[in-house]
């Protein structure tokens, strides 16, 4: 489970610290590694959660992943994302009225992550928003394991009854187009992590 992961890192953690010495170079090398385990760990254990308990996500965690999304990279800085925050019970079922596959039924908010047509690149450039506001989604999905909460990323763009659907029911203006909608909760489920690394998929230098 999660939560014991996360008591055998500090148990740890707390060990290497006892070891790391009283200089403030030692302390500052043992604090960078920590740091870079704890990112590595976050990474490689995120996994998707499609169960939640009934347990409220609070508007200040809600607004810490906007923020670490909007951290994300984008061609030409032009940040071209939008996002609507949902945490009504009626606003969630009636996404999930779109497609079940949203897991909006037991989710206690959502956060859809949308391209402004207004902010990206002119022509052949312009669907670079799609990798950006992707770059968004992944930083929202690492920032909300990172909190102990669970989420799952439920594709909108490009199927268009879908987007069209999303927009319908959160009053988009025409220059925003939803991606995909983040599904948000307190884990009720504690499924394991899959481990999708494949060496036969790494090429160096040349194909």
């Amino acid at each position: 489970m999660k939560i014991l992961r996360i008591l055998s890192t500090m148990v740890v953690t707390a060990g290497i610290m006892t070891a790391c010495g009283e200089s403030k170079a030692q302390k500052e090398e043992c604090g960078a590694a920590n740091t870079t385990d704890a990112v590595i760990e976050n990474i490689m254990t995120r996994t998707s959660i499609r169960q939640f308990t009934d347990q409220p996500v609070s508007k200040d965690t809600l607004d810490l992943l906007v923020k670490a999304g909007m951290a994300a990279p984008s061609a030409m800085n032009k940040q071209p994302w939008a996002f609507v925050v949902i945490t009504d019970r009626e606003v969630l079922d009636s996404l999930n009225a779109i497609k079940p596959w949203f897991n909006l039924k037991t989710a206690t908010a959502a956060i859809v992550v949308c391209g402004n047509m207004e902010k990206t690149i002119e022509g052949p450039g312009q669907e670079y928003w799609v990798q950006d506001c992707s770059a968004v989604t992944e930083n929202i999905l690492l920032a909300a394991h990172a909190y102990g909460l669970g989420a799952v990323w439920c594709g909108v763009y490009p199927g268009p009854e879908i987007v069209a659907g999303v927009s319908a029911a959160l009053s988009l203006p025409e220059t925003i187009i939803p991606l995909n909608v983040v599904t948000l909760g307190y884990p009720a489920e504690n499924p394991e992590p899959k481990d999708k690394f494949n060496k036969d998929l790494i090429h160096y230098q040349k194909w």
